[in-house]
């Protein structure tokens, strides 16, 4: 799975069609790399097939935001069903495979951490309970919910990934035989749609959105929701720079109000030091709008982020002239 990242050149806003990447190999081979840090590395996949072996991350946590398909994460904690929309959280040193549905496309966006991804402390009490006025709550997880015995012997492959090299280790009996677990890290699913949005009479900055938290860099949905009601808000997002961080944005569905020319699993990336904000004539255009329909995930890095060689293929190399008005 090794990777070159691209030269750094002068700083520009970047677009990605991920949609036109093809579709191949399965949830861990199948990855195409688009960007990273000593943080986090952010992939996209579109497997076409089910893992023939096990894996497990040893550096640290991953997330599979499911955009598309449907099938079971299988782990030594037991099955857990996925669905579009799903946040597959999956902790460091879990055993797990992906198995997609027979017939069922798939597509998902790939969030590696060096370190461990959790809800943000903001969100809980001193005990670790969700907080009245987090955007979601323990109801909205789901763990693993069937428990398959196993008891085979023979010869099983697991992958170890660690120190930024895959080991091929061969079990001589079943990966997930085991009996029962003990701790406090093990594998969910959380669904983008029971983020219930914070909205407000003018605009909500940016940490309203937060999902998870990670070493580095931290995950956010945008949902649907109202926007801003007082009677002289305007509904698109000021122009603005990103001081502390590069923020990158995957496009799940529904019309995107501040930008143009972006489709389904487009990605942007705006780096820290230049200013970004709505295209030319999206700002007026949001006012006496009441709602917004779109949803997408984004990843705020707080280190610099270098792109990967092979998503250039894939650039829109006019989106930096596209908030030019002609």
């Amino acid at each position: 799975m090794p990777f070159e990242y691209e030269e750094q050149g002068p700083l520009r806003h970047r677009h990605f069609f991920t949609a036109d990447i093809p579709a191949h190999g399965d949830a861990v081979e199948g990855r195409v790399p688009l960007m990273g840090n000593s943080d986090v590395v952010l992939y996209v996949a579109r497997p076409t097939e089910a893992m023939s072996y096990w894996y497990k991350h040893s550096a640290g946590d991953d997330v599979l935001f499911i955009h598309d398909g449907t099938g079971i994460l299988e782990t030594q904690y037991g099955n857990l069903r996925y669905r579009p929309g799903d946040y597959l959280v999956i902790p460091t040193g879990v055993i797990w495979r992906l198995l997609p549905d027979e017939g069922s496309e798939q597509r998902m966006l790939v969030i590696e951490s060096i370190g461990h991804i959790d809800p943000p402390k903001r969100y809980l009490n001193n005990y670790g309970q969700f907080l009245e006025h987090s955007p979601y709550c323990e109801r909205d997880i789901r763990p693993p919910d069937e428990l398959i015995p196993h008891d085979e012997v023979g010869e099983f492959e697991v992958r170890v990934k660690s120190r930024g090299m895959i080991t091929r280790a061969i079990y001589h009996h079943h990966p997930l035989d085991v009996v029962a677990w003990d701790g406090h890290l093990w594998p969910y699913a959380f669904n983008i749609e029971d983020f219930e949005p914070i909205t407000g009479r003018v605009h909500q900055p940016p940490p309203v959105h937060q999902t998870f938290d990670g070493p580095g860099f931290v995950v956010c949905s945008f949902v649907p929701r109202l926007f801003d009601y007082h009677p002289q808000a305007i509904p698109a997002p000021y122009n603005h720079s990103n001081v502390d961080s590069d923020e990158v944005l995957y496009y799940v569905e529904g019309d995107f109000m501040s930008r143009k020319g972006i489709k389904r699993a487009s990605v942007t990336v705006h780096p820290n030091g230049i200013p970004h904000g709505p295209h030319p004539g999206t700002y007026e255009g949001s006012i006496g709008k009441k709602e917004t329909l779109e949803l997408a995930v984004m990843v705020d890095t707080f280190r610099p982020l270098q792109i990967a060689r092979m998503t250039q293929d894939t650039e829109d190399l006019n989106y930096p002239f596209s908030w030019v008005n002609h």
